[in-house]
C-alpha cells in the first residue's frame, strides 16, 4: 500500500540534495567552495583560539580541516603561525587575499539566500525555522544545532 503522503525524510533528503548542489555551483562560480567558504566565515565572525575550535565551528575533525587550511594557505587566502603564549596553538589568519574572498563569497551567499527566499513570505520563513527545529530535534533525540548558529545575527 502506498502511503498517502511522500515521507518527509525523503522530501527533506531530496529538497537538500537539490539545495546543496546549487549551493555549491553558486560558491564555485565565485571561486570557491563550501569548506572554504564555512572556514573564512568562521575565522571573520568568530574570535577562535585554535584550530581545534575552528574545526568544531566548521563540523569537521581536526586533520580535515588541517587539509583545507594547507590548501588555503598555499592559495594565500590564509596565514598560520604559532601563538607566542602557547607554541601548541595554531593562530590562522586571513590575508588581503582571503579578505577578498570573503567578501566574494559572503555576496554569493547571500545572494543564494535571496534567490531561496523568493517568494517565501516572512511567516512561512518563520514557520520553517520551527519545522526545522522540530525536524532536527526528532532526528537526534537532542535537537542539535546548526553549525553557523549565531552567525545571522552578527554583521559581517
Amino acid at each position: 500500500m502506498r502511503p498517502a503522503r511522500k515521507p518527509i525524510g525523503l522530501q527533506l533528503a531530496q529538497a537538500a540534495r537539490i539545495v546543496s548542489r546549487a549551493f555549491d555551483e553558486a560558491l564555485a562560480a565565485a571561486d570557491g567552495s563550501l569548506p572554504v567558504w564555512l572556514v573564512l566565515l568562521n575565522i571573520k565572525a568568530r574570535s577562535l583560539g585554535n584550530q581545534r575550535e575552528l574545526a568544531d565551528a566548521v563540523g569537521i575533525r581536526e586533520a580535515t580541516l588541517t587539509h583545507h587550511l594547507n590548501g588555503m594557505e598555499e592559495s594565500g587566502l590564509i596565514t598560520r603561525r604559532r601563538d607566542p603564549v602557547n607554541r601548541r596553538i595554531h593562530v590562522v589568519e586571513l590575508t588581503e587575499a582571503g579578505e577578498e574572498a570573503f567578501l566574494r563569497l559572503r555576496d554569493a551567499a547571500m545572494a543564494f539566500d535571496r534567490k531561496l527566499r523568493r517568494g517565501i513570505s516572512d511567516q512561512e520563513l518563520a514557520d520553517l525555522d520551527d519545522v526545522m527545529a522540530r525536524l532536527a530535534a526528532n532526528a537526534d533525540g537532542e535537537g542539535g544545532g546548526a553549525l553557523w548558529a549565531g552567525l545571522a545575527e552578527e554583521r559581517l
